[in-house]
Parts: structure tokens; sequence; C-alpha cells
């Protein structure tokens, strides 16, 4: 069983639910906890209630850099999304963390089904199957994952956006289970998170690019295209795949958007290849 440490907690609650349910949740816990705007607020006077903004996360990193704090967490407006950073105030991915608890659940659960989307890093789909899983990958959009859960049994599932879905939280998505696996695991690491971390940040991501675009299947027919080397699926949109990089570019159902998401083994190369694509999608 797992001696928690007392670590330095610092949780943005951005004004929304958690402000009520952390201190219910944390206060047997021995964990010291920093609150910031715990008061339920739906204006949200202090910034918008969506960690995944990186200036929404601005207060929480001055905080843990303050404060000497051993991890960050910032949830959205109703605790279901949840995002990290580390004690050097780095944020962590999604991905990332998807990572984590898949290891740690597979661990406790050897040989479950664990679900991520297509635009996860690679290092997701290779962490399930280093540990024993299975991965199953499937479109982006909780809509999806809870059904793809409901019909596999999955013990979980996760996307980029700080989703996190439990088979044992009826299928549903909870930021606060998410938080608390990775701050168990870290209690059993012993070091702080960004050593936690390392051995699931293989590579170098772009992060979603949006281009409006006057045509969007046009222009997912151009990259087929263009890149017709790669392995290719139509999954969501169009994913593309070499042995060193991959795409996936997928259509807004709301705007006249292209969706970039792009993986690559280095920066270097990351950087290369986002612009090729780019200038695809762009018409460069």
């Amino acid at each position: 069983m797992t001696r928690l440490r007392p670590l330095k907690v610092a949780i943005d609650a951005g004004n929304g639910m958690a402000g009520k349910t952390v201190p219910i949740v944390f206060e047997p816990l021995t964990f010291d906890l920093i609150p910031l705007y715990f008061e339920l607020d739906g204006t949200f006077p202090n910034h918008p209630a969506s960690p995944i903004e990186p200036e929404n996360i601005v207060d929480l990193q001055r905080t843990v850099r303050e404060r000497g704090c051993d991890v960050g967490i910032a949830f959205d407006g109703d605790a279901d999304r949840m995002f990290l950073v580390d004690e050097h105030a780095q944020p962590i991915s999604g991905s990332t963390t998807t990572a984590m608890v898949a290891e740690r659940l597979l661990k406790k659960f050897p040989g479950e089904s664990i679900i991520y989307n297509l635009i996860c890093s690679w290092a997701v789909r290779e962490v399930i199957v280093e540990n024993g899983g299975t991965p199953i990958r499937t479109r982006v959009g909780h809509s999806f994952i809870k059904e793809v859960m409901a019909e596999s049994g999955a013990i979980f599932g996760g996307e980029h956006s700080g989703h996190y879905y439990f088979r044992n939280n009826f299928r549903a998505d909870s930021g606060m289970i998410a938080a608390l696996i990775v701050l168990e695991a870290l209690s059993d690491f012993g070091g702080p998170l960004s050593k936690l971390v390392e051995p699931f940040e293989r590579y170098a991501a772009s992060g979603e690019i949006n281009s409006v675009v006057t045509d969007q299947q046009a222009t997912l027919e151009k990259l087929a295209t263009t890149f017709a080397e790669g392995k290719q699926d139509r999954l969501d949109g169009l994913t593309v795949e070499f042995d060193d990089w991959w795409f996936n570019c997928r259509p807004s159902n709301t705007e006249p958007l292209l969706r970039l998401n792009l993986e690559a083994r280095t920066k270097e190369l990351m950087a290369q290849k986002s612009e090729e694509v780019l200038a695809v999608i762009r018409g460069g």
C-alpha cells in the first residue's frame, strides 16, 4: 500500500466546482494544500476555468515557484478536466498524464484495456503495451471514448485535452480521480514530478495548430496526396504516419478550420515537418 508523502500541492480551482470538492477529498490526506480561487463564482473573475489555455495557468505556475510546491494542479469549471505543472512550474501534457495513469492502473490491474484518442502521443500506446495492457485508439471527443469504453470494457481512457475516464466511475471523466492517482504515483516514486514524467516524454509535439481553410475536405485530400508515402487512415480526419513522425489533421465541426497535431522524434524534425504540413494546408 502506498504511503502518501506530505507533498506541497497547489490547486487552482478557477472559481469552479473543484473549490467545493477538493477540501472534502483532501481533508483526510497528508498533503499540504495551497488553494487558489476556491470561491465558487460563475463569472470566473480571476481567469477562465479552462486550464488547457497557457494563459489560464499563469497564477498556478507563479504559486508553484514562489511557494516551492511539489506539484500544481488546475481544474476546469466542472472539475472533469485536470492539468498538471511540475515543481519547476512546467506544464505536463495530457498525453503524458494519460500515460502515467495508464501505467499506474495496469500495475494494479494487469492486462486491462486502455483507451486513448488518436492525437495522443505515440508514447501512450507504447506505455500501455509495455505494461501488458491492450491499447484502443479512438476518435477525438468524450462521446466517442465513452461509447468505446462501454463496448470494450476498458478500465481507463485518456485524452490530450485533460479528460480522464474511469470504468469504476460509471465511465465518466473525473479530474479528481486522475489527480489522486498521479499524487499516489508521485508519493511512490519518491523523487520530483519532473523526473517521474521523463520516461513518458519521448517525442516532440506541435500542440494543436488551427488554420482557416475554404474547403476542409479538399485540403485533406491535398494532404493525403502530398504525403502519400506515409501510412494513412481516416478514423478522424486524416492521420499520416512515418517512421519518425506523424500528423493528424481533422476538421472543426463548427468553424471553417482544420486542426493539425504533429509529433516527431526530435524538436528539430517536429518544427521542420510542421512547417511542411502547414504550407500545404495554408496553400504555401
